[in-house]
């Protein structure tokens, strides 16, 4: 297949544009119109992760610390996380998950449930299985 003909980055890259709208028109539905899916990206990684230092939220939803200190900012104001100074080194700071960003995963774990019904409707596990298997392993070649 020439270059010409694979289209597979603009898929992609088409592919996480209407999930993430998906997302957020689902978010507003359940009244959380705030929100955007870089904010469930990091309550899923804090709900997983429990405490994690900011640096290393940052990599793990593969954004930069400054990206990352506005998305987090912005669920401290709105009362889902808290942030807490390293009492050895201050200048490292702790993200967690609030009591309300708890409830608050509650509801996104739903709409993720929902989100990956339509992502994989019509794949059988093997498919789906081999997916993310193919996806690993182009995540892989970039690292």
């Amino acid at each position: 297949m020439s270059q010409k003909q694979d289209n597979s980055i603009s898929k992609l890259s088409h592919i996480h544009s209407i999930t993430a709208d998906f997302l957020e028109k689902k978010l507003k539905e359940k009244g959380l119109p705030e929100m955007v899916s870089s904010h469930g990206y990091i309550l899923y990684q804090l709900n997983v992760n429990g405490k994690i230092k900011m640096g290393q939220l940052a990599q793990k939803i593969n954004r930069d610390k400054s990206t990352t200190t506005v998305l987090v900012r912005k669920l401290e104001k709105e009362g889902l996380i808290m942030i807490e100074s390293d009492s050895s080194d201050k200048r490292n700071k702790f993200i967690s998950l609030s009591e309300k960003g708890k409830q608050y995963t509650n509801i996104t774990s739903d709409l993720s449930a929902n989100l990956l019904d339509t992502f994989y409707k019509g794949f059988s596990q093997e498919e789906k299985l081999l997916f993310i298997e193919f996806l690993s392993r182009i995540e892989n070649n970039f690292q």
